[in-house]
């Protein structure tokens, strides 16, 4: 099953959007939840979603947000494909390298994504994102699937010159309208990480490596994570990216005003977002 957060020009839902399962060039609205967030706060959310019959709108030219528009948190993941550790000159690391992103990163698969003025070394990570479905702390590594929801495709887009000021990665990775996210959550019965996920500019592709090929999986992370604090429905966490960022290429390459940055993972879809100087 995919669902999809819809923005609605007559305000369906609670305010300017509602949650949406996707059948083939349709979009059936799911009545009473204002995105997919909302809905998996549901514990019946998988049945709920299957049962609506709301109203329908086309896919194509549909104007989506983020699918997760508000998580309660986003925990993201770095180092953690063995050709992006090697790129960038470290060592394989014993433990995850967690930092945080806030939701007003957050822009959907289609939109504008903003180049600020502050910046000149933005550049992209293509992710695999794990959406939790059901609320846990202390969750065995063993039992970590029952709690992820399913997936989708982020970039972490990131402002190099802040993010190495400091040893702290934060200020260079929670930009305002920055991360693209979505399009659809995929629900975990219809993807298993493995197929190939790879980032383009402007028809070139960057980068090019299968999911599969993490140091820390999907589940070791929600096992991992939820020790230090619960995991909650509609939270997300951003698995890492592959080799293949600007700020490793020789000579380094970032984004520029214009280009239109491709992200796309077999199975789960394709963020399209051109970029945009921030006024």
């Amino acid at each position: 099953m995919k669902l999809l957060t819809l923005r609605t020009a007559d305000g369906t839902g609670n305010g300017s959007t509602v949650a949406v399962r996707q059948d083939g060039d349709t979009l059936t609205e799911i009545p009473g939840f204002s995105d997919v967030g909302a809905l998996l706060k549901d514990p019946n959310w998988e049945t709920t979603a299957k049962a609506a019959n709301g109203a329908t709108h086309a896919l194509y030219g549909a104007d989506l947000a983020a699918v997760v528009p508000s998580p309660g948190k986003i925990i993201c993941v770095g180092h953690n494909y063995r050709n992006h550790i090697k790129e960038m000159g470290r060592e394989v690391p014993a433990h995850p390298t967690l930092f945080a992103k806030y939701a007003e990163s957050l822009i959907g698969p289609n939109d504008d994504l903003a180049l600020p003025q502050e910046s000149d070394t933005v550049d992209w990570e293509a992710e695999l994102a794990v959406v939790i479905g059901k609320a846990g702390r202390r969750i065995r590594e063993s039992e970590a699937a029952d709690h992820i929801a399913g997936y989708a495709v982020l970039n972490d887009i990131s402002m190099r010159d802040y993010q190495f000021r400091t040893i702290q990665w934060l200020q260079g990775k929670t930009w305002e309208k920055s991360t693209p996210f979505g399009p659809a959550l995929v629900t975990r019965d219809e993807f298993t990480p493995g197929p190939l996920m790879t980032s383009a500019v402007d028809g070139e592709v960057q980068q090019s490596t299968p999911t599969s090929d993490l140091v820390f999986t999907p589940e070791f992370l929600v096992s991992y994570i939820s020790t230090i604090i619960t995991l909650n429905p509609g939270d997300v966490i951003a698995t890492g990216t592959p080799g293949g960022v600007g700020h490793a290429q020789d000579p380094k390459r970032y984004l520029q005003e214009g280009q239109v940055l491709v992200t796309t993972i077999e199975g789960l879809g394709q963020l399209t977002n051109r970029v945009v100087k921030e006024a």
